[in-house]
């Protein structure tokens, strides 16, 4: 018997035969492909915001503040250590004016006070502390020491008037003394009075050394 239905789909003993449903939707989506990315890539979820890059111009000025941002900090490094360079005594080793002044004020002090020793510490320019035989040493400095004390009751110095570099640690020295002449002293002079002099001076050791003298107008001690 011959239904309303094409025979594949027509009716049988059982009944009429249903349409078959269609296939269901896929869960979850498939992802989309990310912009630029390799064969096949996919990014998960929605994609990120565009990076904004800064504009030519924009990179140039931030690059010049940078840079002017370094210099800045170094010259603050470099007036820091000058500042506290210049707040160390004059006794240590770097050879300049305030610290010659200060070892040959000491020189000076030795040569008036008669103390050998300082002064062939002084005289044999670093070398005092590797001689052996000192005998001769000592009786030089104390010779130098009576031939200052017969000029000079005291001597201070008051000046540096030139001071000129050999080397980083070697240099001539002109100064200027305050001195006061020794009682009984042949030289006519008042009571103070004002005398140049040059020294040769080494730092050696973290220690200026007055390796010798020489008054403007006198012999050498």
């Amino acid at each position: 018997m011959t239904g309303p239905y094409p025979p594949q789909y027509g009716a049988g003993p059982a009944g009429p035969q249903m349409y078959p449903e269609p296939y269901p939707p896929q869960y979850p989506p498939v992802a989309q492909p990310y912009p630029n990315a390799g064969v096949g890539g996919a990014y998960p979820g929605a994609l990120p915001p565009p990076v904004q890059y800064p504009s030519p111009k924009r990179r140039r000025w931030i690059i010049a503040a940078v840079a002017a941002l370094v210099v800045a900090l170094v010259v603050g490094v470099i007036a820091a250590i000058a500042l506290r360079g210049g707040d160390e005594p004059a006794t240590s080793g770097a050879l300049t004016e305030a610290s010659a002044q200060t070892a040959i004020q000491n020189y000076l002090d030795a040569l008036t006070d008669g103390d050998a020793e300082t002064v062939a510490r002084h005289t044999l320019c670093g070398l005092f502390d590797s001689v052996k035989e000192r005998r001769s040493d000592m009786a030089l400095a104390s010779l130098s020491s009576d031939a200052f004390r017969k000029q000079y009751e005291s001597a201070q110095v008051t000046s540096i008037d030139k001071m000129v570099l050999s080397s980083p640690t070697q240099a001539q020295v002109l100064f200027t003394m305050r001195v006061v002449p020794a009682s009984g002293s042949s030289r006519n002079r008042p009571d103070e009075a004002e005398e140049q002099a040059v020294a040769q001076v080494l730092s050696v050791d973290d220690e200026i050394l007055v390796c010798s003298y020489l008054p403007r107008t006198a012999g050498q001690y």
